[in-house]
Formats: C-alpha cells, structure tokens, sequence
C-alpha cells in the first residue's frame, strides 16, 4: 500500500521500533533483524558491509522489477560516468595535440646563413577549403643528414607529397582542391605528425625554394635544421582562466545532477519492498542501509556500463570531429587521478543521495508515507545555497583583469552553489505553483493531480536541463562581455575586397601579368593592386659604410590611378601623377627632409648597413601633391610618395613587395576558391587570404570551440538521461494508466496529460533558468569590470534549446506510453 498523503497522526501497527514512531513488539530485546542483540544506535562498519550487501543482492534477484529498476539506473549513471570519463581524457588530449603541433615546428632560434649537411628548406603552404583549414608545408632538404618531419618516412620528391589519410579522403572528393595540390601523392602522414584522424595536412617537396636572406628581403624559405619547437603558449590569463573555470562547472554540474537522479529511479516500488522488509522484522536504520546496497550495486553497474561506453566511443573516436576537433583513440587516456575520484565518488554519492530521499519517507510494515503531516517545503535553506555561493564571488567583482590571478576554487565552489541552487529551488517553485492549479480539461486535471502528488520527480527531471540553461545563458552573457578584448577589428573593408594577395616579385609588369592572370578565374569580378618598395635619401652613398649609419628610408608604391585611390584621398588622378601621403603622425624626419615636391631620392637602397652600387638618383615632379593616407580594403594605411607607372619605373627599386586586392562576384559561391588556384598558379612566391572584418585570439576561439562541442555531449547527455527518466515515470505508472483505459479513459487524453506533466515543469524551470541565469551573468561581469548587458536573442536561443531537448524526449516516450496503456498492464506478479 503506497500513501502519498495522510493525517498529520498515524496508529502505530505491531513490529513498529522507536525509529518507526511506536513501541517494539513484544518478546524482542535486540535488533528485529537479529533476536538475542542489543540493539544497535550506530551501525558498525561490519554492519553496514552486511546491509550493502543484502541490498545488493535484492537488486540482482528482485526478479524482472529488480532487474530492469537496475538496468534503467545503471544506463542512467553510466551515461553520465561517461562523460566524465572523456572530460577526464580531455587535458591529456589536448596536451598531445600541442605537443604534436610543436614537434613539427621548426626548431630553429637563429637564422641560418649557409647549407649544412642537416639543412633543410621549409615554407608554409596552408591553405583553405571551404570551410576547412588545411595546413601545410613546402620542403626541400640541403643535406643528406636532414630531419624529417615527424610522421615521415621519406622525403618526398619534386612535385611529390604526402598527406593525412583525412587530406587524402578530402582530395579524393574535391576536385577544386586537387587543382590546387596537383602534385603526386606518394604516401600518408603517420600518427606522430598530425594532431588527430581529421586534421588536414600535407608536406609537398618542391625545388623552386629560395633562402631568406638575412633581412628577409629575398627569398621564400626559411632555412632550417631540424624540428621541435619548445612550448611557447601564452598564459590564458585571468579572465580566461574565468572562462575555463566556469565553462568546466557548467558542463560537468548537470552530469553530477543527472548521476544523483539516475540513482533514485524506481523509489516508489523500491519503498514498497522495503516496507515488505519490515513487516519480516527490519528497522529502519536497517531498510535504509539496504537501498542505500540497491543504489550501490546500480551505480557500481553504472560504473561498468559508462566505462564500456567510454572506451567503445574511445575506439569510435577517431571517426568522430566536433568543432574541427578530433583526436586518436590512444590520446584518449583519462587522467589516473580523476578516474580514481570518479570510481569512488559515484557509488559514495549514490548511498548519500539515497539517504538523503529516505529523509522524507517512513516506510512501515504495512506501507509507504511520505511527508504524512503535509509539510510544505521550507525556501530559506534553499535560498541560502545561491546567497553563500554569491557570498564567495563577491570579493571577486572587479578584480579578474590584467595580470592578477584567480582563486580557481573559491570561483568553482561559488560557481556550483549558484547553480545548484537553482536545482534546490525548482521543487518548492513547482509544488508552490502546482498546489494553486484548479479545474481545466480532464488531460490537464490528470497532469496537474499527479504535479501535485509527486512533484519532486517532475521537478528532478528538469534540473539538469535548468542548470544546463542558467549556466549557458551567463556564459554567453560573459563570453560578450570579454569578447572585444579578444576578438580585434582588422580594419579590412570587405565591401571593397573580399581577398587579398602578396609576394615579392620582380616588377610592376609581373604583378600586372599575375592581377589579369587572377582576374581571369571564374567569380572573379575585379583585381587592383600596387608595388611596393624603398627608397633612401640622396646623399646615402656618401655616407659612412658602418654598422652605426642609419639611412634615411622613405616608401614608394607605385600603381594604377585606380589602385592609388584605394590608399589616399586623391581628387584627380592621371598617368604620371605623384602624390606625397605624409604619415599619421606626421613625425617622420626622413618624410618632411626628402618627400617634398622637386626633391631627389636615390632608389639604390642599401642592404642593411653596407652600401653597394652607384646612385640611382630619381627626382619627385614639381607637379606632386600632398593627400591625405586612407585605409586601403586590407585595413592597412600607406605613406610617403604614391606614384603611377608612367612617373617612375617600379623595375627601379631594388626589391619589390607586390599587393593585389581581389573582388569576388557575390553569387559565386566557389569564386574564392577558384581565386585562390588561380594564385597557387603564380608559384610559391605568391599568396592569398581572405578578409575578414574581425579577428579572434586564438585562446579565446579554442575555450569558446571547447564549450560548443562540450554543450553537444552535454546536451546529448541529458536528452538520454531525460528518456530514460520518463521511461520509468511511465514504467511505474503502467497499472495506473491501464485501469484508466480500461475505465474508458481516452488514450489521447492519458497522451496529454503526460504532456501536460513535462510542459509544466519545463515553463517554470527555464523561466527560474532565466532568472538565475541573468543573475550569474551579472556576478561574472562584475568580476571583470563589464558593463551589464542581456543578449536577450542568445536567452532565447538558450532557452528554445533546453525546452526543445525536453519535448523531444517527451515525444519519444509517446511510442512506450501507447504499449503501456494496453490491457496487459492490469497484470502483476
């Protein structure tokens, strides 16, 4: 017999102890499980062991009830002991993903002037595909003792290249890329040289590669002599250290909720047992350290369910990219520590989140009461929780910035009580509304009666979505606040230009050559540009030759009228104009001693601090005018003399820097990836990249990508669990639900109603998610000096995404909940 609610007094029936609330039965002098004892007030260790292991052994003989209340808690736990596990693999991995990324760096710290017997030329070669990042690298060895980079075998030859098996895939199926990598592959890049099973990388052998100079004004490779570059990252920094902190508490908090509810699936026929128990003579201290064995031996299976599932998703790893993350199956190792704390924190919290629900509960010999006086539940202690997490926080507002540090665990610990509170208010929000809902449509009467009967379950189901929401909403709110320390403005007009291209080159009529050779690539609307060299004052070459002269340096671009528009303020422009663009500071000495209509300046330029040659003396026209500089499409500002082709001749200057802008046709949606074969074309010497508004720091990208492909499990997680949850809700409810039927209740009716218990919940949980959420928010801006501010389109994102993940699941327990109203159900054992 099971009694939600009764009076506030109760007759004691036979057998009752002093625990139970009535006088032992006559003829016991010890423990009613053990005649002859004297009774017991605190259970010994021994004890314990004993009742663990009787609970356990209830859970695996209980019959096909035991069974599946001990399957459905073992999928519940071990759903979430995996994840655990991954977050546990996830520092390691990354660890060896920067330890890979360094290894194939060069190792070089200094330049290196002349061929070696282990030399080697190198010359990035990266790349984009769509929306796929490919990197890679031109090699060519100078000696016979040369490193190979890691991951090699062999080097490869001359238009040769070996990939990564997913470039090799890519390629396969891409043929714009191909194009662009034409040379012959001729093998694989092993484990030790790429990051993970999906990343995208190729080494290509190529002859046509130059040393730098020591300047770095010649040349297209570096010279190097060996690879394995020692870790140079940055520190995150305190706010970035914030991020992590939270992201982590964010993610992991509602797998520690749903853990805690997967334990108490099943408690209405576990309480029925343990009341059979004490009709035989349990007390019940006794009944409580047995359900507390049942949850150990569910989480414990849960335990062996989530590491099975942790290592065949391990083995499944690298067949799986998230947020262009992969990794190999032998870099998913978790750490020892954390394992070692998630082996033994699952069953501990298991027995204390048992008790913890018996609290409320008397289970007699002859039934089940819960709350028998009625008692509505208090709010001050579970408001306290959010109050002394707050408490924690605030000597922490305004003191996240610049190079301080932070208390991970005073933010962790504040962190997780805010949020749990919020898990610690749902249910006196839930029963406070649902106490007050009257009347309506018999589907709503049926929800809200079994709300009002057993909210708590209700509310346990939603809490792990409602932390999940609260969580997400203060991060985003935070991630906006911080994000323009961390993403720039590059200054680039995409309006103008949508790519850009650079390279030395030999003269301005090479680079006219190269802009029509682009222009002629399909989506390719209009390619402008400009060369770029120096110039040196006129008296340079009578100046003394040593390390202590400094020349005077002056630029000069030369290009088109069109191209010169795009750098200055130039009202008319015709072949052989010249215009003097002084700098922003307008502080320059060599500008305003040289850069001065009639004035001479010698385009002999010298290397370094050695002088060579004779003058090449060339004289700025009467005729220049002075403009103002004006940022050209690529965000850059360029001073000193601007001057068209027909004014100056660009084969002149001694080294020439090539700049094009490229306008893509809008409705091409490959134009930028013909653009970039077109340039591939043009050699080595020549690059191209596209324009981008915005930059973000690379730190910042990586926590955000992290807290995207965390939300994913996170979210999957729940979702699962959520099922799992409702599946024995409706197992529990099968009598119930097939009397009803059979009494001539609709099923549509019975589908409502259940539907009407999740939407119910599920308003008041994210409306609560909304409001903590906002709140959290607000803390974490204060800790970081931001002004507050609700991005109330990421609140409705996050809140359509939580209440998405439960009706979906609602939606999927229609298919069980149609079976469990057949008339079959009315049968028992």
């Amino acid at each position: 017999m099971s009694t939600q609610h009764g009076s506030a007094r109760f007759e004691p029936f036979a057998g009752f102890d002093a625990t139970g609330g009535g006088p032992r039965s006559p003829g016991r002098s010890g423990d009613p499980g053990h005649p002859g004892r004297p009774p017991e007030h605190s259970a010994d260790l021994r004890t314990w062991l004993r009742d663990l292991a009787l609970g356990a052994r209830f859970a695996i003989s209980g019959g096909r009830e035991g069974w599946t209340r001990t399957m459905l808690t073992a999928v519940g736990v071990g759903l979430g002991v995996a994840l655990l596990l991954l977050t546990a693999a996830v520092p390691a991995m990354m660890q060896t993903r920067s330890e890979k990324e360094n290894a194939r760096q060069p190792a070089n710290a200094t330049y290196v002037a002349h061929p070696t017997a282990d030399s080697l030329l190198r010359a990035d070669a990266q790349t984009t595909y769509r929306d796929h990042d490919i990197g890679g690298a031109l090699v060519h060895p100078e000696g016979a003792e040369a490193q190979l980079p890691p991951g090699l075998t062999r080097w490869p030859g001359n238009g040769q290249m070996v990939v990564s098996p997913a470039l090799k895939k890519l390629l396969a199926s891409a043929p714009l890329l191909r194009e662009r990598l034409p040379y012959t592959i001729t093998g694989t890049i092993g484990k030790a040289g790429i990051t993970g099973p999906a990343e995208l990388y190729y080494y290509a052998g190529s002859d046509q590669l130059v040393p730098h100079d020591s300047r770095y004004l010649v040349g297209n490779a570096d010279r190097i002599t060996g690879f394995g570059l020692a870790d140079q990252s940055e520190p995150l920094g305190p706010t970035l250290e914030l991020l992590l902190v939270i992201v982590l508490v964010v993610l992991l908090l509602p797998v520690a909720v749903f853990i805690g509810t997967a334990v108490r699936l099943g408690g209405e026929r576990r309480d029925r047992r343990l009341a059979a128990l004490r009709l035989v003579g349990a007390d019940i201290r006794m009944t409580h350290r047995i359900a507390a064995g049942e949850a150990v031996f569910g989480a414990l299976f849960g335990l062996l369910f989530g590491g099975a599932l942790f290592l065949i998703g391990r083995q499944l790893a690298s067949k799986i990219s998230v947020m262009s993350i992969s990794a190999f199956s032998s870099d998913l190792t978790p750490n020892p520590a954390l394992t070692v704390l998630i082996v033994l924190a699952v069953p501990i919290a298991s027995i204390a989140v048992t008790l913890a629900s018996l609290r409320g509960t008397t289970i007699e010999p002859l039934g089940v009461v819960r709350h028998a006086v009625g008692r509505r539940r208090r709010l001050w202690w579970r408001l306290l929780l959010p109050a002394v997490g707050l408490a924690l926080l605030v000597p922490l507002f305004g003191k996240v910035h610049g190079g301080s540090g932070i208390n991970e665990y005073q933010v962790a610990t504040g962190a997780v009580l805010l949020l749990f509170g919020v898990t610690a208010v749902l249910p006196w929000l839930v029963e406070a509304v649902v106490g007050r809902l009257r009347g309506g449509p018999i589907a709503w009467q049926l929800a809200t009666r079994r709300l009002q009967l057993s909210s708590s379950a209700s509310a346990r189901m939603v809490s792990g979505v409602t932390i999940a929401v609260a969580g997400a909403i203060a991060l985003q709110m935070l991630f906006n606040g911080v994000s323009g320390d961390y993403v720039r403005s590059t200054g680039a007009d995409t309006n103008r230009a949508q790519a850009a291209v650079n390279g030395m080159v030999a003269s301005g009529a090479q680079l006219d050559a190269d802009a029509k050779s682009i222009a002629a690539a399909q989506g390719v609307k209009q390619v402008y540009g400009y060369v770029h060299g120096d110039a040196t004052g006129p008296d340079a070459s009578k100046l003394p030759r040593n390390d202590e002269t400094q020349y005077p340096d002056l630029a000069i671009s030369v290009g088109d009228c069109t191209a010169l528009r795009q750098m200055a303020r130039i009202t008319t422009c015709r072949p052989g104009s010249v215009f003097l663009v002084p700098p922003g500071d307008g502080t320059d000495s060599d500008y305003q001693k040289y850069a001065r209509p009639g004035g001479k300046l010698d385009l002999n330029t010298p290397d370094g601090n050695a002088y060579s040659g004779k003058p090449r003396l060339w004289q700025i026209p009467a005729t220049a005018v002075s403009v103002h500089s004006r940022a050209d499409a690529t965000g850059a500002h360029t001073w000193g003399v601007l001057a068209t082709p027909e004014a100056i001749d660009s084969s002149s200057l001694k080294y020439l820097d090539g700049q094009l802008a490229v306008v893509l046709d809008p409705d091409q949606p490959d134009a930028i990836e013909r653009a970039r074969n077109a340039v591939a074309r043009l050699g080595v010497d020549m690059s191209i990249y596209t324009l981008y508004d915005t930059r973000t720091k690379a730190s910042f990208t990586q926590i955000h990508r992290g807290l995207l492909a965390g939300a994913v499990f996170t979210m999957g997680l729940i979702g699962a669990g959520l099922l799992v949850t409702m599946l024995e809700q409706l197992r529990e409810r099968k009598k119930l639900l097939a009397v009803l039927v059979a009494f001539g209740t609709r099923r549509s009716v019975l589908a409502w109603s259940v539907l009407w218990q999740a939407a119910v919940p599920v308003v008041l949980g994210l409306v609560l998610a909304v409001a903590a959420g906002i709140g959290f928010g607000a803390a974490l801006l204060a800790m970081v000096e931001r002004p507050f501010h609700t991005d109330w389109v990421s609140v409705a994102t996050m809140t359509g995404v939580g209440a998405g993940v439960i009706f979906a699941v609602t939606l999927l327990s229609m298919p069980p909940l149609w079976r469990l109203m057949r008339a079959d159900g009315l049968r028992t054992e």
